[in-house]
């Protein structure tokens, strides 16, 4: 009984292949199909995941954080809702904790500081920005070398 329902869930959610792998800590944008009357419309959502639910369910669910003119505002969704249009990864942060509640208590300045900045590129997952932009520069250099130039100094 347990092996058919992973199975049924695992097909469930094979149905969305459109949707990133999501974490605590990254910054999305979330499109959402309105239905207001008789017309539809897409609404954009931006703001930062401080909580992933049930992530082997049929029905994982994301909370989703940001703050509008001083008010904070939260979003709960079901990754699966036919009212999600798309997800797109904006940002991509390394967090110690996998659900970030204490963010709602916190100021902008202070989460930045907790909060390190890693690049989500394919074969490069798990870098800092830092170490990332450091090679891109090494590899210039390089190029340059072997390409006769003079390599330009850091600026």
């Amino acid at each position: 009984m347990r092996q058919e329902l992973i199975k049924f869930n695992a097909t469930l959610r094979s149905k969305r292949t459109d949707l990133p792998e999501l974490q605590a800590g990254d910054v999305v944008k979330i499109y959402r199909n309105i239905k207001e009357g008789g017309k539809e419309r897409k609404q954009m959502f931006q703001g930062m995941v401080i909580a992933v639910k049930g992530g082997q369910s049929s029905s994982p669910v994301v909370t989703v954080r940001k703050v509008s003119s001083g008010v904070g505002v939260e979003l709960v969704l079901p990754l699966l809702s036919a009212q999600i249009d798309q997800i797109e990864l904006v940002k991509r942060t390394k967090a110690r904790r996998g659900k970030l509640y204490y963010v709602r208590t916190k100021s902008a300045k202070v989460i930045g500081k907790k909060l390190k900045e890693v690049a989500f590129e394919i074969g490069k997952a798990g870098k800092e920005v830092k170490d990332v932009v450091k090679e891109v520069k090494e590899a210039a250099q390089a190029e340059a070398v072997t390409a006769g130039e003079t390599p330009k100094a850091d600026q």
